[in-house]
C-alpha cells in the first residue's frame, strides 16, 4: 500500500462529529453489551469484571496475580481489589507462592469451580441477547482483537 492509499482510505478521518469516531463506537458497543451482560451476571451473583477473573482462572487454574492482570490486560491496583472481593465471597483462594514470596498465586475455590456450571449458560444467552450469531460473533471478535494488535504494535506496546 503507497502513502497515498493510506491518505485516500483515511480521507474524512480528521472528522469531529462524534457518530464518525471509532472510539466512540467502540465504547457505546462496549456499554450495551456489558449491559447485557448485567441480568445474566447478576443472577450469578457477579460483576463482569469478577467474571472476567474467574474466566482466566477456570481457563488456566492457579495463576499468578502478574500473569492473571496481563491476561485481563489491567494493573495490579485493578486486579487486587477484584481478588479481595472474590475472596470475601468464597470463590477464590489467594496465597504467596512457596518459591517466590512476592509472588501470590490465585485459584479458585470449589465453590468458584461450581459457579462455572451455571456461567457455562452466559456466552449463548449473550449471543441470543445480541442477536449475533455464531459466526457473526466470531467475525466481530476477530476483528476487534486484530484492533487491538494494531493499536498497541502502533503504540509501541508489544
Amino acid at each position: 500500500m503507497t502513502r497515498q492509499d493510506d491518505q485516500d482510505d483515511n480521507e474524512g478521518a480528521g472528522s469531529l462529529l462524534l457518530d464518525d469516531q471509532l472510539c466512540f463506537a467502540l465504547y457505546a458497543a462496549q456499554r450495551a453489551v456489558t449491559a447485557a451482560y448485567r441480568p445474566l451476571l447478576d443472577a450469578l451473583g457477579l460483576t463482569y469484571p469478577q467474571y472476567l477473573v474467574l474466566l482466566v482462572l477456570w481457563e488456566r487454574g492457579e495463576t499468578s496475580v502478574k500473569e492473571l492482570a496481563g491476561a485481563l490486560r489491567l494493573d495490579y491496583g485493578t486486579v487486587s481489589p477484584l481478588l479481595k472481593r472474590l475472596a470475601a465471597a468464597g470463590l477464590v483462594r489467594r496465597e504467596r507462592a512457596a518459591g517466590d514470596e512476592r509472588s501470590v498465586l490465585v485459584a479458585c475455590t470449589e465453590r468458584g469451580e461450581r459457579l462455572r456450571e451455571r456461567a457455562a449458560r452466559v456466552p449463548g444467552a449473550l449471543l441470543t441477547a445480541t442477536g449475533l450469531g455464531a459466526e457473526e460473533a466470531a467475525l466481530l471478535r476477530e476483528a476487534l482483537w486484530k484492533l487491538t494488535e494494531r493499536v498497541d504494535t502502533g503504540a509501541g506496546r508489544r
